[in-house]
């Protein structure tokens, strides 16, 4: 997830549209709090582990 919203800001920013800069923020943010969380050993959605 904090890959796609890496790739989405540097497509964002690079064709000028606002829209997917705005998505990559989001998806980087919520990438990074469920790779704390997961980090921690925190169950996510009911699963401690994805495989």
């Amino acid at each position: 997830m904090i890959v796609l919203g890496i790739v989405l800001l540097i497509v964002g920013f690079v064709v000028s549209i606002p829209i997917l800069w705005t998505i990559g923020i989001i998806l980087v943010v919520v990438g990074a709090v469920l790779s704390i969380l997961g980090a921690t050993g925190r169950a996510i959605g009911g699963r401690k582990y994805w495989y």
